[in-house]
């Protein structure tokens, strides 16, 4: 059997222990109480994975995996937490698969973590939404034991003290790739209108961060409250943001903004006002594609690139759990999850914008869970 000790020492060997980040796509509501945990025997389901080629990450040691959310009730929740699902179910080591909600309350959530404890998981990963309030409960598993991965939402602590190694997100990356773009086809420069989450965030501080150390140039300029004009990722405070935006400026060349979908209820503002939408440089969504497509078609096109909006970082945090746990290769962190290029209507590359009107406005093309498996999910 291999012992935690030996676990962590692998990790740190294999891993580079860093991150950044904070995440989009939370909210809040919820029961209190006990862990309302699916529980799935993974054996059957491992079959495939048995058979064919298994992956590093998964050593020879059999666990029982847990998988928790602090809230995992919207469209972009779901096609995370199945992605995670279907990543732990490559393991044929991973024979049971434990999966509990928090519902957006923080003590359902805490109690979530302790009921995993005491079941005997061998390994969890968690979405921290609370931030640090989940802490004392995370240091609590790893203490028992329990190897323990937070991902995307920083808790505190540190890698190797709190919990096994933290997965965060490389947001600046993310602003960098906004830049880049921005150079390449504002070459001349812009005002730039940057909208993310919650005031203070880490993920908006971030991106704004690596925009901004490629965007130095004065004839780039970010306009609007810094690092970024408040949203809360809601769509229509982002309309009431917008709407306020075109009667302050009466040039906006390019908005930046980290969750895509929530700018097209607001977009439609600028044509009432007799004004073209601007350039976005955004993350996706089959609903903004979609709205792409449209304005396209209706004589209202507008430049657009996206990067993918990050379902798929669960699958790092996932991978990380089960190679401590059952003694395979532990993936390289880097500095986290990195959100790659998705679409850009101008050069095509990596793809141009997407769009599957025949399914939900709420999937995400960009997430390796295959968009019509996503679109069942929201039956």
């Amino acid at each position: 059997m291999i012992t935690r000790q030996s676990k962590v020492l692998q990790a740190l060997a294999a891993a580079g222990i860093a991150g950044l980040a904070l995440s989009a796509c939370t909210a809040g509501g919820g029961d209190t109480g006990a862990t309302d945990a699916t529980t799935e025997t993974a054996t059957e389901e491992s079959t495939d994975a048995a058979a064919g080629d298994v992956p590093s990450w998964c050593g020879p040691e059999e666990i029982t995996f847990g998988l928790l959310d602090g809230f995992g009730g919207n469209s972009w929740r779901l096609v995370t937490t199945a992605g995670g699902e279907e990543e732990a179910k490559k393991c044929p080591s991973v024979t049971e698969y434990l999966y509990a909600d928090g519902q957006g309350d923080t003590q359902k959530a805490i109690s979530d973590i302790q009921s995993m404890v005491a079941t005997g998981v061998d390994a969890m990963v968690v979405f921290p939404d609370a931030g640090e309030a989940m802490l004392p409960a995370l240091r609590s598993a790893y203490e028992a034991g329990v190897v323990t991965v937070p991902y995307r939402v920083d808790p505190g602590g540190e890698d190797g003290v709190d919990y096994d190694v933290w997965i965060g997100a490389d947001f600046v990356q993310s602003g960098k790739d906004w830049a880049e773009w921005t150079l390449e086809n504002f070459p001349d420069g812009a005002k730039i209108l940057f909208l993310s989450g919650p005031a203070g965030n880490s993920q908006g501080i971030d991106e704004a961060a690596g925009a901004k150390e490629l965007l130095s140039d004065a004839k780039y300029e970010f306009i609007g409250e810094q690092p970024f004009e408040v949203t809360n990722w809601d769509p229509a405070l982002t309309q009431q943001v917008l709407t306020a935006a075109i009667a302050k400026y009466p040039e906006i060349d390019i908005i930046f903004s980290d969750f895509g979908p929530s700018l097209v209820g607001a977009l439609p503002e600028f044509t009432k006002s007799g004004r073209a939408i601007p350039a976005l440089a955004t993350s996706d969504g089959n609903l903004l594609g979609c709205f792409w497509q449209e304005q396209q078609d209706a004589g209202n096109g507008f430049d657009m690139m996206s990067v993918a909006t990050g379902n798929d970082n669960v699958r790092l945090a996932v991978q990380t759990a089960i190679a401590l746990a059952t003694g395979g290769v532990v993936p390289e962190k880097g500095e986290g999850f990195v959100h790659p290029k998705f679409e850009d209507s101008i050069s095509g590359s990596p793809s141009p914008v997407q769009c599957r009107d025949d399914l939900p406005g709420d999937i995400y093309l960009s997430a390796q869970l295959d968009a019509d498996s996503q679109a069942s999910l929201l039956k």
